[in-house]
């Protein structure tokens, strides 16, 4: 039977099209690798699926590597992986069948359910994807997945049908027919496994999962938008229109049957993005972004402390740097000096000051200690209430350094928590006269909470989000490659934000509405109005902070300036600063990293009332973190007790 009739969708009464032993009675879909018909099955006397390449194996080799791969695939058990009953060959056409009773595809399932909402959507794409991810892990891919080829059962369980049914003309097939050449027999099945570890080999089947992802993503796409991406139905020939092989552009439009939110946006342009880099590159990564969405929508404020709960429980929120237990017992023989000696070295070690703060603003803590005072958000403060022998048993309940970490994760840990508290250094100086050092350090460091959680929980994802934030130079006067923004990455890879994960944290701490309102960064794309009120200029000269040091940190060395610069235009009327005191602040916060202190660096004259002297063409000294900057000693703070910030934060 030839390509065109076996294409033909009509269904005649008389005569009765076959392939085969297979009477063919619908054409469920096609594209311009593969087919599916509906079938029957004389044999067994119930109706079938029966799925096809629309290209013939060119030689015998061909089609037994075409066998070889389809037995691989049909070996694979899975809930959402279909089971094959049965691959055959009839005049040199290979197929494989699929019971009907394993669902209906996907168009016909959209038939009564026209519009599904994106929650659905998203639930049966994720269905598909841990399938796949099952499949590409054994090795296994699907090479052209299309909607007929996801089918949904009575249950509403999806499965995806024909995996590794396309005729590929590839090395591969060149370098199975050599092997087969080689032996007969038992020397035959040896040539099939060292087909299997050929570096090419391995190589193409790479390339096939990643296929199948950006596949994914265009389903996806296709079922959000409920039309086609670039008005192809079929996802082969729109990844030919795409980068890297094409010039086309595939994004969301603002106009969809449901209002899609932005991280499932994020997610779906992340699954078709312009530069293939930032794409997925698995199953699992997509996946476990659509769940972190899914979660997050699906429960009402808990969805980003889900994905966080149970290792909150099991490793702590962040390891206690090394010598915790000879701070404590430091602090035993400090017992009855001034609470601020105390502070200073325990303002060093982070895990143990967001363990202090937690265990002073829990309800029990607020309703019979403090009730009245506001949020507790100074370490002296913290201390005074809980005494040493309650700071003792907080560094004791801390997990070791570096958790659950490797070497890698840990050194990328360390270096995130220089730069957080390079950023509260660099708010103590630009904080206006009269405001508590501590509080608007602490203050920058919970803006950055979200950050340190993800880091230490997630390494691996914090990777993949800097990763996507990352510029790329070109080549030849092209411009460069633009990254993502750190939410659009972390929508991309999580499904939540970064700031909404530490808001989830800081809730799930006991910290109150105030807190959470100064620990929220400003948003970079509004302009900066004049604060409120106490609360809200706190939250301005951190947000101020610690953009300056993801400008220092974050930039290419060639737009430090003018990203400094642009600090200084949203924040300079607000805070009263020129681009030298950011300067000087920002070298006097590295001067105070490098020298373990935690009071107020020395930028004096600007609290006094006076703009510090600095060079304006200068650079910020080296303030980039170091492993070795977090020490054991540090100065003391001046013996003046600091002003605490007005608007009753302790």
């Amino acid at each position: 039977m030839s390509s065109a009739e076996l294409e033909s969708p009509a269904v005649k009464a008389n005569p009765i099209r076959m392939f085969g032993r297979f009477e063919l009675r619908q054409l469920l879909g096609k594209s311009a690798a593969t087919m599916t018909w509906l079938a029957f099955d004389p044999q067994s006397g119930r109706p079938v699926m029966l799925s096809m390449p629309r290209v013939q194996p060119g030689d015998p080799a061909a089609l037994e590597r075409w066998t070889l791969e389809a037995r691989m695939a049909a070996r694979l058990e899975h809930p959402h992986l279909a089971p094959v009953a049965e691959i055959g060959v009839q005049d040199h056409w290979p197929f494989v069948v699929v019971e009907r009773t394993a669902g209906q595809t996907l168009p016909e399932w959209q038939l009564a359910h026209p519009k599904p909402a994106p929650l659905e959507v998203v639930a049966l794409c994720c269905q598909a994807l841990e399938g796949l991810a099952y499949a590409h892990e054994a090795g296994v891919a699907h090479q052209d997945l299309q909607l007929h080829h996801l089918l949904i059962d009575e249950t509403g369980s999806l499965r995806v049908a024909a995996l590794d049914i396309v005729v590929e003309a590839t090395q591969a097939e060149t370098a199975f027919g050599a092997l087969q050449a080689l032996a007969e027999g038992a020397a035959r099945g040896a040539a099939r496994v060292a087909t299997a570890l050929d570096p090419g080999h391995l190589r193409l089947r790479r390339d096939a999962a990643e296929r199948d992802v950006l596949s994914m993503g265009l389903l996806l796409h296709h079922l959000l938008v409920g039309a086609p991406a670039l008005d192809e139905a079929d996802t082969g020939r729109v990844i030919a229109r795409i980068a890297p092989h094409g010039r086309e552009i595939v994004r969301l439009p603002w106009t969809t049957p449901f209002p899609i939110a932005e991280p499932l946006r994020a997610i779906v342009n992340r699954a078709t993005a312009r530069q293939a880099r930032q794409r997925y590159l698995n199953a699992r990564t997509m996946l476990r972004a659509l769940d972190g969405w899914r979660e997050s929508a699906s429960q009402e404020g808990g969805g980003p402390l889900a994905l966080l709960i149970d290792r909150l429980q099991s490793v702590g929120h962040l390891p206690a740097l090394p010598g915790v237990g000879m701070l404590a017992a430091r602090l035993a023989s400090l017992e009855g000096q001034r609470t601020f000696e105390m502070a200073e070295p325990i303002l060093r070690d982070m895990a143990l000051s967001f363990e202090l703060l937690r265990q002073v603003n829990t309800a029990q803590v607020q309703g019979t200690q403090v009730s009245g005072n506001g949020p507790v958000l100074t370490i002296r403060r913290s201390i005074a209430l809980l005494g040493v022998n309650g700071v003792r048993q907080a560094a004791a309940s801390l997990r070791a350094w570096p958790g659950p970490l490797n070497e890698e994760g840990a050194a990328a840990l360390k270096q995130l928590m220089q730069r957080v508290r390079l950023a509260g250094h660099t708010a103590q100086a630009l904080r206006p006269p009269g405001y508590d050092p501590e509080v608007i350090y602490l203050i920058a460091l919970l803006q950055n909470l979200g950050r340190l959680m993800v880091q230490y929980h997630f390494p691996g994802e914090a990777t993949q989000i800097a990763a996507l934030m990352q510029t790329v130079p070109q080549e030849d006067d092209e411009p460069a490659l633009r990254g993502m923004s750190e939410q659009d990455a972390s929508f991309a890879v999580l499904g939540v934000d970064i700031e909404a994960i530490g808001v989830a944290v800081a809730r799930h701490w006991g910290l109150v509405d105030e807190v959470i309102h100064m620990m929220r960064r400003l948003p970079t794309t509004r302009p900066v109005r004049n604060p409120d009120g106490d609360a809200d200029l706190l939250r301005i000269g951190a947000s101020a902070a610690n953009e300056a040091v993801d400008a220092i940190n974050l930039l290419v060395p060639a737009q430090v300036g003018n990203g400094l610069n642009a600090v200084v235009q949203r924040y300079g009327r607000v805070l009263g600063i020129t681009q030298r005191d950011l300067r000087q602040a920002l070298n006097d916060a590295g001067e105070a990293l490098r020298g373990g202190a935690t009071g107020s660096p020395p930028s004096s004259q600007r609290q006094a009332g006076t703009r510090p002297q600095a060079d304006a063409t200068q650079e910020p000294a080296n303030v980039i973190a170091r492993d070795d900057a977090v020490q054991d000693e540090g100065a003391e703070l001046d013996a003046t007790a600091p002003r605490t910030a007005r608007g009753g934060t302790a």
